[in-house]
């Protein structure tokens, strides 16, 4: 009797988690710079500067009120993938301490989905808008970790791939401060880990002291 309960939830975990992981996946394959470009400007921002879709390379090569399209995409995507993670894992029946870790879990995927969107030849952004948004989505004082060490680099430096770097850095130094659990951590740092290889070039560039700095007009 008692196996049979134990396979039962079991059998709910593994389906809610494949579950979750599609939904946010698919929820993070939607992104803002390349929909924003291919569809609307119809010139591909992967075809220019660092061939990066994101935020910060869409705002260099076009600039435009039609980058607030952008962040308005890259930020919804993101809490709708935690909150369809949440209500999911609700109903299967988990609650509470739980949930922390659908979140975490929606997340990662969901990251997944905005740096290999399977829709757009897996070549997407580096998670930087989106990971801010779910570090918020997770919990005030990791985000207060993750965008104040963000925002103070990248306002005193100009480098936002520094800025970019701390919070994947952060993000697991932060979670285990706030939570101390160590699936949590595990997720933490393939998040943050993910993070730092999408900008391996960048901290390379940054080594080598050939980093663009981040400038508010957008380059002619």
């Amino acid at each position: 009797m008692l196996t049979d309960i134990l396979n039962d939830v079991m059998t709910d975990l593994i389906y809610g988690a494949v579950i979750v992981a599609a939904v946010a996946y698919l929820c993070g394959c939607f992104n803002g710079a390349v929909i924003v470009s291919k569809y609307i400007l119809l010139d591909d921002i992967r075809t220019h500067g660092s061939g990066n879709a994101g935020l910060t390379n869409f705002y260099r090569t076009f600039g435009g009120p039609l980058t607030l399209v952008v962040i308005s995409c890259d930020v919804l995507k993101a809490i709708a993938a935690v909150l369809l993670g949440v209500w999911i894992s609700s109903c299967f029946g988990f609650a509470g301490f739980d949930l922390m870790y659908a979140k975490y879990w929606a997340g990662l995927w969901c990251l997944l989905g905005h740096m290999f969107p399977c829709m757009f030849h897996f070549k997407g952004g580096k998670g930087i808008l989106s990971g801010g948004t779910i570090a918020i989505m997770l919990d005030w004082r990791i985000a207060l970790v993750v965008w104040g060490g963000f925002i103070v680099l990248a306002v005193v430096t100009k480098y936002v791939s520094l800025g970019s770097c701390w919070a994947g850095a952060s993000f697991p130094f932060a979670t285990w401060f706030v939570y101390q659990d160590a699936l949590l951590l595990v997720l933490s740092i393939v998040i943050g880990g993910l993070i730092l290889y999408m900008h391996r070039a960048n901290i390379h560039r940054l080594l080598t002291g050939t980093e663009n700095k981040f400038s508010l007009h957008k380059k002619s």
